[in-house]
């Protein structure tokens, strides 16, 4: 099937899920029919496992997005989808180029539609196409055209026949959904890639290509390559030691020094985003020195030790802070913060690793951009897959820890477990359950193509 065939069948198909209807499982069928499609017409593409990954990652992220139906389901099938798409049609184009092609096609769309020579096939009209048409078509038509006004002037009965009714036809509606329904598809099948997209692919390779001219690569023009590794060994040096003094002041505050309750999340925050901001850094002080010839100079040896050092360093930092949530959790419960806290940590550990690695195999950055987009793709996934308001609130009844009505009434997709423990404390009514229970009822009255699955395994409140 060529390219204006598929956009206008998906347009098609995207219209008929979505007029009349809200986002719900409708747009679940249209990641099915997508990733179907891709599957069908492309299979020679399929060349590594991580295609085929991507297929079973597209259809789970559609099955979670029609059960749950909520913004991380929904980033979750967008990704794998557009992830598919870009790695079957260009097998060479590194995935962090995804985000910035999707960005500039859903603005260039808008005028490429307009440019039909480019999209459409050039096609002449032969003979017997016109005489197809006018035997086929126009002709019956014609000839049916004037009977039914002969016919129509001389029975009423028989123009009622065709006059008598309501069209129950919102157009307006109908247009716009069927013009989304293009966009999204032009966009989809037809999407384009600049030239220097493809010219800058080549610098996101893991692996450095010619190393003779990157051995004398300077980062500063006015410095030489022995002041620079100095320069480099003696910031390391410091910020090694500046870091070595922030971990015992760090784990002194948060373990040794008591603070009030009412303050204790509030300083809790403040130096969880201390570490996200010292672990970012780190990355960016180790990709600064290891960009070019320093990954190749025998002379270096102090700086990777000393870089090295520095991400031993940042590693125990993680897990004092992993130890310290912890902490928090055992005394407060579970919410969606706290595990944010957990992903982001497991995160950058993982980052640091693959640091470490970019360092000892001699990488280059984009090797370490590459390999973090990939881990934040799971990361999303498994926050798509997982019911973590469930967790949660099982997790803190079990413990009896943040059971405090209006934020169990706030956690999602908790509501057969809320329902028991409100039930079992007698607070039946008393808080803002109540809305929940109508929200409840407002997805349940939904027709099925606009429903979240989920709500149609909750049982009517008693």
């Amino acid at each position: 099937m060529k390219t204006h065939q598929l956009i206008l069948v998906c347009s098609l198909i995207f219209t008929l899920l979505f007029y009349n209807e809200s986002v719900g499982v409708n747009l679940a069928i249209f990641g099915l029919v997508l990733t179907g499609i891709i599957c069908y017409f492309f299979p020679d593409r399929f060349t590594s496992r991580s295609h085929l990954l991507l297929v079973i990652t597209s259809v789970l992220s559609c099955i979670a997005f029609a059960w749950y139906g909520d913004f991380v389901s929904f980033l979750a099938l967008a990704l794998s989808v557009i992830f598919l798409q870009f790695k079957t049609q260009e097998t060479n184009l590194k995935i962090v180029q995804v985000f910035p092609l999707a960005f500039l096609n859903g603005i260039t769309s808008l005028g490429r539609m307009l440019m039909f020579t480019q999209w459409l096939p050039k096609r002449e009209i032969k003979n017997d196409f016109a005489k197809k048409l006018i035997a086929y078509f126009i002709i019956p038509t014609i000839f049916v055209g004037l009977f039914f006004a002969v016919y129509a002037f001389g029975s009423d009965h028989f123009s009622a026949l065709f006059t008598d009714y309501y069209l129950d036809v919102n157009f307006l509606q109908l247009i716009l959904i069927a013009l989304l329904g293009f966009y999204l598809s032009f966009t989809f099948w037809n999407y384009w890639i600049p030239e220097d997209f493809l010219d800058y692919n080549s610098m996101l390779d893991n692996d450095f290509k010619d190393e003779k001219s990157i051995r004398n690569q300077r980062t500063f023009s006015f410095l030489d390559i022995d002041f620079e590794r100095r320069s480099g060994e003696i910031t390391l040096a410091l910020l090694n030691g500046l870091l070595l003094v922030f971990i015992a002041t760090y784990n002194y505050e948060q373990f040794f020094e008591v603070i009030e309750k009412s303050k204790l999340s509030a300083a809790t925050h403040e130096r969880v985003n201390a570490v996200i901001f010292s672990i970012i850094m780190a990355v960016g002080v180790i990709m600064f020195y290891f960009k070019g010839s320093f990954n190749f100079d025998e002379k270096a040896k102090n700086l990777k030790r000393l870089s090295k050092i520095w991400i031993f360093l940042n590693g125990i930092l993680i897990v004092s802070t992993i130890i310290k949530n912890s902490e928090y959790v055992s005394f407060f419960g579970l919410t969606y913060k706290r595990l944010g806290v957990y992903a982001f940590l497991i995160l950058a550990i993982i980052g640091l690793v693959f640091t470490f690695l970019k360092i000892t195999k001699q990488k280059t950055n984009a090797y370490l951009i590459n390999q973090m987009v990939w881990y934040f793709y799971g990361t999303i996934l498994l926050c798509s897959y997982v019911n973590w308001g469930n967790l949660i609130t099982n997790y803190n009844i079990s413990v009896n820890k943040g059971v405090e009505p209006m934020f169990l009434s706030s956690v999602n997709f908790n509501d057969e477990t809320r329902r028991a423990y409100f039930k079992l404390k007698n607070l039946d009514g008393q808080y803002p359950e109540v809305s929940r229970e109508e929200e409840i009822d407002r997805y349940q009255e939904k027709s099925f193509l606009s429903k979240a699955l989920y709500y149609e395994f909750i049982s009517a409140k008693k």
